[in-house]
């Protein structure tokens, strides 16, 4: 990293484990560095580390080795109030008792600012979130998605040069979801403030943020923007819960630089991207996206070719997933647009089809769960 970029970097794990009974560890080895302004997000299952991670960075947990500096600055010691973050839940923790625009004024008076300043902040804050017209109303009169703003609201009021975010629209049904998801990104887009959000949700993590973090096992699997996530993944872990993805089992016959064959169980040969393989002869997992299948004739220009058995169409509004018996699996999955799709396929079919060596891609072998 050159100079001009250290002085971009504003949050820096180094070295960072927790364990919470000396024994097992939650966070295993976290090194890594959050830019200023950007908008990162930290994915992963439960249990995987992302949460303990953004709970250590607020104070609410202490690293048990390793430091977290803030603008250079280590914040081992620091308590939460001190640390310039501002913080948005999952259950809002509004004040039950205090109006919206008391709930606004609070962290504002915590940090002793002046009646006539706070009342210019927090009238700044409510247009932000477009609810200037409920600052006297209680939390028990909003709806949860306006609630959620008001806590987005407090969480920026005091213009703090961090923003951490726990699963904060994980309350909210879909549309309504989706609608704050394009909230937050286009606050976040105006207000050039960092933001550091935890979701076990893949789509909204692609939809929201600038790079990804993806936590598996206490460690960062891959950190990348959304796009490079989706389309090289560098595990099978991340391809798996990124997405939808085909796997199938093979062997690693032959490797040539980038690329690489792989013999199948029943003896088919698929050309690949060698991305994550070991020797050959070893096991690897191949991992093909279901929207870059190719069917009947447009498989024709195709590297890798096979035939399938129609199994099953399942009808999703905008595309259609087709189950497949492929290669001796019965469960590969084909997803093409409805406009795409050729109305005479029928289940029982035979079809040929196929994949171009660049979208298959050939990872470590999957390990049972």
């Amino acid at each position: 990293m050159s100079g001009s970029q250290a002085n971009d970097v504003l949050v820096s794990f180094r070295g960072v484990q927790k364990s919470y009974d000396g024994e097992n560890l939650i966070v295993k080895d976290l090194n890594l560095d959050i830019r200023k302004g950007e908008f990162l997000t930290l994915l992963g299952p439960s249990g995987s580390g992302k949460t303990t991670s953004l709970m250590m960075l607020a104070g609410f947990e202490t690293p048990t080795a390793g430091e977290i500096l803030l603008d250079g600055r280590s914040l081992n010691r620091l308590p939460p109030h001190k640390r310039d973050i501002g913080m948005v839940f999952q259950n809002y923790a509004l004040f039950p008792h205090m109006t919206v625009a008391e709930n606004l004024a609070f962290p504002l008076s915590v940090r002793g600012m002046s009646r006539t300043d706070s009342a210019e902040r927090v009238k700044k804050a409510l247009s932000m979130v477009q609810l200037d017209s409920f600052r006297n109303r209680y939390p028990g009169q909003l709806s949860g998605g306006q609630q959620q703003r008001v806590a987005l609201a407090r969480a920026l009021v005091f213009e703090p040069q961090l923003v951490l975010m726990d699963e904060p629209l994980g309350a909210l049904d879909k549309q309504l979801r989706e609608h704050m998801q394009m909230e937050i990104k286009h606050l976040h887009q105006r207000l050039g403030v960092t933001v550091v959000y935890v979701t076990h949700d893949q789509g909204e993590a692609l939809t929201m943020s600038d790079r990804v973090a993806v936590f598996h096992q206490g460690e960062i699997q891959q950190i990348a923007d959304p796009r490079t996530l989706y389309e090289h993944p560098s595990n099978t872990f991340v391809a798996n819960f990124i997405g939808e993805n085909n796997r199938i089992s093979g062997q690693l016959l032959s490797r040539d630089g980038e690329r690489c064959v792989i013999g199948l169980a029943r003896g088919e040969q698929v050309e690949a991207l060698a991305v994550n393989v070991g020797a050959v002869g070893e096991p690897v997992t191949l991992s093909i996206r279901p929207e870059r299948v190719r069917l009947n004739g447009h498989s024709d220009a195709c590297r890798n070719r096979f035939s399938g058995r129609v199994a099953e169409f399942i009808y999703l509004g905008d595309h259609v997933r087709i189950r497949m018996e492929v290669c001796g699996k019965d469960d590969f999955y084909i997803k093409q647009p409805v406009a795409e799709l050729d109305a005479s396929l029928a289940v029982g079919d035979l079809v040929p089809l196929g994949w171009h060596v660049e979208h298959a891609r050939a990872l470590d072998p999957l390990q049972p769960d």
